[in-house]
């Protein structure tokens, strides 16, 4: 059993640790008790410097220069990765409201940032990558048809593409519950799913991770898993696919379906399900005073190339990226 006093000590040396993984630079004491302060984590410098030093004996973080600065390490990357797993339920439900709070994509200037997934392939399989996604998005089984694709040593977002690899970021579903926000209408991101597809047309859930539950992105879940036909219901119209369930209040409905409407039109976002009132969507029943909307997800062109033997390291929900750095899919063939 780890004691409260151990535990504490832990939480710290997690958040100091996440502060060096989201720096391309070393960071010094001062700096990371001023960062540590804007997260509601009172640590002085000389008690981080405390930390340092028992993160340093762990291997955690080494000394980059003659002063204090300090970056993480990979077995530094692996704890972070690892570490208190209580904390970090409902992580992701937090990272969706975060990105949806970045998100400023506006409709009349149409630029702004927008959150995205990125995916890294080997170098060699990006031609063939491409054409086997190239379905997924001809069939709209894509959160939109807006891409960015870099080289090694690029940065797509906060992402620096490492060697021999390739990014492809595609936008995130979470991008609708940014812009219902900017509009006034809070979306509730309950549920990361497989849905069913039958004649090209959703049918129902088949799975269903809560996001408020889990520490890991379904999305990534369902595809390591080997557990979607993102391929199969793009070329025949059969298979399973990467699906979100939000929720909305009833009394914005009309105001939703305009929106979508608009963002549809932009090419931003493919046309999402919205259900009407008192009815069920894909087999959910409605919570009362609320409407169903199923989002897809921005990785089912990953998954489509994953099903295809095709090696992927995903990276949901990123980052944000500025719209006019995307550009259709189409554009890459």
């Amino acid at each position: 059993m780890i004691g409260q006093e151990t535990r504490d000590v832990e939480r710290k040396i997690t958040a100091i640790l996440r502060i060096l993984s989201e720096s391309r630079q070393p960071v010094g004491g001062r700096s990371i008790s001023l960062m540590l302060e804007e997260q509601g984590i009172h640590l002085g410098e000389r008690a981080v410097r405390y930390h340092l030093k028992i993160m340093d004996e762990r291997g955690l973080t080494r000394l980059a220069g003659p002063k204090d600065g300090r970056t993480i390490t990979l077995a530094g990357q692996d704890e972070l990765r690892n570490s208190l797993v209580t904390d970090k339920l409902g992580f992701v439900s937090t990272r969706i409201e975060c990105l949806a709070y970045q998100t400023n994509f506006g409709l009349r200037s149409a630029n702004g940032k927008v959150p995205v997934d990125i995916t890294l392939f080997n170098r060699d399989d990006l031609i063939r990558a491409l054409k086997i996604m190239s379905d997924v998005f001809a069939a709209g089984f894509c959160s939109s048809e807006l891409v960015a694709l870099g080289g090694e040593g690029a940065s797509l977002g906060q992402t620096i593409i490492p060697s021999g690899k390739v990014g492809f970021a595609t936008v995130c579903s979470v991008a609708i519950n940014g812009c219902l926000l900017k509009a006034g209408i809070p979306a509730h991101a309950r549920f990361g799913g497989l849905m069913q597809v039958r004649n090209r047309q959703p049918y129902r859930f088949v799975d269903l991770i809560e996001f408020s539950g889990s520490t890991i992105d379904p999305s990534n879940i369902f595809i390591t898993g080997r557990m979607t036909e993102v391929k199969n219901a793009a070329s025949v119209g059969e298979g399973k696919v990467l699906a979100g369930y939000q929720e909305i209040p009833m009394l914005s409905l009309a105001r939703a379906e305009e929106l979508l409407h608009r963002l549809n039109n932009h090419g931003l976002m493919c046309p999402a399900m919205l259900a009407r009132s008192g009815e069920a969507v894909c087999e959910i029943p409605r919570n009362p005073d609320k409407v169903g909307l199923i989002t897809l997800s921005g990785l089912n062109p990953a998954a489509a190339a994953a099903e295809a033997g095709i090696k992927i390291s995903n990276m949901a929900m990123c980052g944000m990226m500025e719209i006019t750095k995307l550009r259709p899919f189409r554009e890459l063939l």
